[in-house]
C-alpha cells in the first residue's frame, strides 16, 4: 500500500430505499467519500435519506444525476424491476457500479445489460451480499481448496417469512416476473454455485406450489429443484417464501449440504443460535408485523442495526466496494456475468416448473414465453 493514493469518490445512489440508506449511511463514514447525491422518485423519501447521510445533490431523475461532473461511481438501489435505465446510463458515461440483485427481472434485459457492461469493459459488481459473511467464505475456501475431494452433491434448503414475498408482489404490476427462486432463492443459488465455481450446468427441473400466494397474488409459495453438471455433478434446492408471518426467521432461514469424494460440510445458517421473544413487536424484516414477537435475530440479510448504524455483511460489502473504487482492492463480489448466469438458471428451473418437463441450460430469452 505504500505511495497509494487512494482516489477521491464521488458516488451517486439511485434508488433511496431501504438498501439505498443502508449503503449510503456506510458511505458517509467512508474516508475516500468526499461527495454523495441521490435520485429517488418520492420526494419525501429523498429528502428524509438526504437529510440522515449529508447528501450534497438531491434529484428525482438518475439521468440528471448521473450527469453530474462530481460522480464517478454509482450504486443502484432501485426496486428489482427499475434498474435497467440506471444501468445504462451509467454505461453511457463509463461509470462503475454496484448493482443491487438481480441485473434485470427479465433474461433478455438482463442480456443485453451484460452485453452493454462488458462492451465498456466497466467495472460492475452485483450485491450478492451473503458472500461477505465469514461461514460462506469458509465454505468457499474449503471447496475450491480440494478438502472436501471432487464435490459432487450440494442440497439447500431456504424457508422464507411470507412478508418478504407480499412486499414484492404488492411492489409489481406483472406478477408473473416475481418469484421465490427470481428475488430470494437466487442468494443461496449464488452460493452454491460460487462453491461450485468451474462446473458448467446443462440442466434443470423443478415443480413449484402456490396455495397460499396464488390465490392472493397470482404468485408461488415454493419452489423445488435440482440443478444437473457436465461432470455429473448434482444440486438439489429448494425454497418456501410463504411461511406463516409468525415464522421467527425475519427473512432468511438456511441450511446447505456440500458432499465430496473426500469429504462433507454442513452449515446450519438458520439463525436459531439467537432467539429473542418479547411482548412488544419488534422491527426486525422488511415489513414489520405486530403478530411477530418471536425472532431468530441475524436472519436479516444486510445485518443488524446496533449502536446506530448497520452491522453485518451489507455494510462490509458495500466497504469492500468502496475501497475497490478508492484503492483498486479486489473483492469477492459477483460479477455481472455471474449475477446473469444466476438469474439464468432462475428462469430456467421456473420454466421447468411450469412446463413440468427438463430443460437444458444455458437457457436462450427467447424459449421464454413472452
Amino acid at each position: 500500500m505504500k505511495g497509494r493514493t487512494p482516489k477521491k469518490l464521488g458516488l451517486a445512489i439511485v434508488g433511496a430505499g431501504r438498501v439505498g440508506l443502508f449503503r449510503g449511511e456506510v458511505a458517509t463514514r467512508h474516508p475516500s467519500v468526499e461527495w454523495i447525491g441521490i435520485a429517488e422518485l418520492n420526494p419525501n423519501r429523498a429528502a428524509s435519506v438526504a437529510e440522515k447521510i449529508g447528501a450534497d445533490f438531491v434529484t428525482n431523475s438518475h439521468r440528471e444525476l448521473l450527469a453530474r461532473p462530481e460522480v464517478n461511481c454509482v450504486i443502484i438501489a432501485t426496486d428489482e424491476h427499475l434498474h435497467i435505465d440506471p444501468i445504462m446510463a451509467a454505461v453511457e458515461r463509463g461509470l462503475p457500479m454496484l448493482i443491487e440483485k438481480p441485473l434485470a427481472t427479465d433474461l433478455g434485459a438482463s442480456a443485453t445489460v451484460l452485453a452493454e457492461i462488458e462492451k465498456a469493459r466497466l467495472d460492475a459488481v452485483v450485491g450478492y451480499t451473503q458472500r461477505f459473511r465469514r461461514r460462506w467464505l469458509a465454505a468457499r475456501e474449503k471447496c475450491q481448496s480440494g478438502a472436501l475431494g471432487e464435490v459432487e452433491l450440494v442440497t439447500s434448503r431456504a424457508f422464507m417469512n411470507r412478508l418478504v414475498a407480499i412486499d414484492n408482489y404488492k411492489r409489481t404490476d406483472d406478477p408473473s416476473t416475481i418469484s421465490p427462486l427470481v428475488i430470494s432463492g437466487t442468494h443461496a443459488l449464488d452460493i452454491c454455485m460460487w462453491c461450485l465455481d468451474g462446473k458448467t450446468p446443462t440442466e434443470v427441473y423443478a415443480r413449484s406450489v402456490d396455495k397460499v400466494l396464488g390465490p392472493l397474488y397470482q404468485g408461488i409459495d415454493a419452489t423445488a429443484g435440482m440443478i444437473m453438471f457436465s461432470d455429473g455433478t448434482i444440486y438439489h434446492l429448494n425454497i418456501s417464501w410463504a411461511m406463516p408471518v409468525t415464522w421467527p426467521a425475519a427473512v432468511y432461514s438456511l441450511e446447505v449440504g456440500i458432499a465430496g469424494t473426500t469429504g462433507v460440510l454442513t452449515i446450519d445458517d438458520t439463525h436459531r443460535d439467537i432467539i429473542l421473544a418479547v411482548s412488544k413487536p419488534q422491527s426486525e424484516g422488511y415489513n414489520p408485523d405486530e403478530r411477530r414477537l418471536v425472532d431468530f435475530m441475524g436472519s436479516y440479510p444486510p445485518g443488524d442495526m446496533a449502536m446506530g448504524e448497520l452491522r453485518g455483511p451489507m455494510a462490509e460489502e458495500t466497504m469492500s466496494w468502496l475501497n475497490r473504487m478508492a484503492l483498486g482492492i479486489p473483492t469477492v463480489a459477483a460479477t455481472a456475468a455471474e449475477a446473469h448466469r444466476n438469474l439464468m438458471l432462475t428462469k430456467a428451473l421456473d420454466l421447468s416448473a411450469k412446463l413440468k418437463k427438463p430443460v437444458p441450460v444455458p437457457l436462450d430469452p427467447a424459449d421464454l414465453p413472452s
